[in-house]
């Protein structure tokens, strides 16, 4: 597992005005000084130690704040139009700077052209020098970084520099800043219940989806309506922290994989110890993890976390094949007795040119607890597609509503279907019920 620490950045005391033009010319001609100072037989960790051991670090602290503002007007633009992720360096990007903008990467050609040294420097640059250290040594780094924008707001991201064929690229994720409403995500009162303190004090409920679709975000929402409605005690454990939840009615700590606690079961362990009511674990990514949710939930604890599967159905196949086949039955039997609602959820291009949530959603009934219990798992598709009015639905069956209201068009609910077929029976059925 990559080593998770922050980047310790000079406070801003204020908006620091956008670079203009001439100093942008002379920050380009910084490193490409740099780049020439680079022996060309050089390559892969030994080049990027020489550029982080003796380039920058022979570099004066105000050249190296020089580098750090040209890149956070790369992130200006990316605020300015409203992207998600933005991708730097490494051979893939071809020297541009990529945006993904509602879901869609492309490439920035105004902002420029770079060397994949160039962007080598550019991104060591950011980091401390214990972090570069990180990076050589596991070839990955997670991290967060803070940027203060011309607006004055502080915007945070989470980032992953890692090497691609001997360079360095970077992907950093906008954190939102602002917790969507709980109310605005329109769940059903039987999905409340589950998702309450006050209603349901124990229990796993996973918010699953593929990476981008807004997993984190929904499940901030999640925290925030508890620590706003419940009294108890929070822990968050997570690779690395984005939304700093404020403690409100409830107590909320927030603890960061690899400078907080060694990981994710680790720091699940160790919640036990201190008095928790709702533990959120970022992701379950390990066995050892998804076996420690489950032991959390099943000592009386609420279990909040994500899985990167698409469906319901796929996230519970997850869970029982991380273990060996002779250890299935029993997780199969912890799963029935904790797992209590299951969000899986997409973002969608819309009509009107936004991404809105499309969203399937399973709730434990004695059915669907019994079809987990005897390994019958191909038949909670249909209980869920039965069971609208219950507070659940299918992934086509929300799409499909999404189309007849006019958000999103035919050819999207089709592509973002899991079962393309399913999208074709459901609108037969209503045509008929017309």
């Amino acid at each position: 597992m990559a080593e998770v620490l922050q980047v310790a950045q000079k406070p801003v005391p204020a908006a620091a005005p956008a670079p203009q033009p001439t100093k942008i010319s002379a920050t380009r001609e910084i490193l490409k000084e740099l780049a020439g100072k680079i022996p060309r037989a050089m390559s892969g960790v030994d080049r990027q130690e020489y550029i982080g051991m003796r380039l920058l670090k022979e570099l004066p602290d105000d050249k190296i704040v020089e580098l750090q503002d040209y890149y956070n007007t790369f992130l200006q633009v990316m605020r300015d139009k409203q992207a998600s992720d933005i991708d730097i360096g490494g051979w893939g990007a071809k020297g541009y700077v990529w945006l993904r903008i509602h879901g869609s990467k492309k490439p920035i050609e105004v902002l420029g052209k770079f060397s994949n040294v160039e962007m080598d420097i550019l991104i060591q640059s950011l980091l401390m020098e214990n972090q570069k250290k990180a990076l050589y040594k596991n070839r990955n780094l997670d991290f967060s970084y803070n940027y203060r924008g011309s607006d004055g707001a502080s915007q945070r991201y989470r980032a992953d520099a890692y090497f691609e064929t001997n360079c360095l690229a970077l992907n950093m994720r906008a954190i939102n800043t602002k917790i969507f409403p709980f109310e605005t995500y329109g769940f059903h009162k039987n999905v409340v219940k589950m998702l309450s303190l006050n209603h349901t004090k124990e229990g796993v409920v996973l918010c699953t989806g593929i990476t981008g679709s807004g997993k984190s975000t929904t499940l901030d929402s999640v925290i925030d309506m508890n620590n706003q409605t419940a009294d108890g005690h929070i822990v968050i454990i997570a690779s690395p922290i984005e939304f700093v939840h404020e403690s409100k009615k409830c107590l909320v700590r927030h603890r960061e994989v690899g400078r907080d606690t060694a990981s994710f079961k680790s720091g699940t362990v160790e919640a036990l110890r201190q008095d928790p009511d709702i533990i959120m674990i970022g992701e379950m990514r390990d066995p050892e993890t998804i076996m420690s949710a489950l032991e959390v939930a099943d000592s009386g604890h609420k279990v909040f976390s994500t899985l990167h599967t698409s469906s319901a159905v796929e996230s519970i196949d997850r869970i029982v094949g991380e273990v060996p086949t002779g250890e299935q039955e029993r997780v199969r039997n912890r799963l029935a007795d904790t797992l209590r609602c299951v969000i899986s959820q997409k973002l969608v291009p819309t009509i009107s040119g936004g991404r809105i949530l499309a969203k399937e959603i399973l709730l434990m009934t004695p059915s669907v607890r019994s079809a987990i219990l005897n390994n019958n798992i191909g038949e909670i598709y249909q209980m869920i597609s039965q069971s609208i009015k219950d507070g659940m639905r299918t992934i086509e069956q929300d799409l499909v509503k999404l189309f007849m209201e006019k958000k999103i068009t035919l050819n999207t609910a089709m592509s973002y279907a899991n079962n393309k077929r399913r999208i074709e029976q459901i609108l037969k059925l209503s045509n008929q019920g017309r």
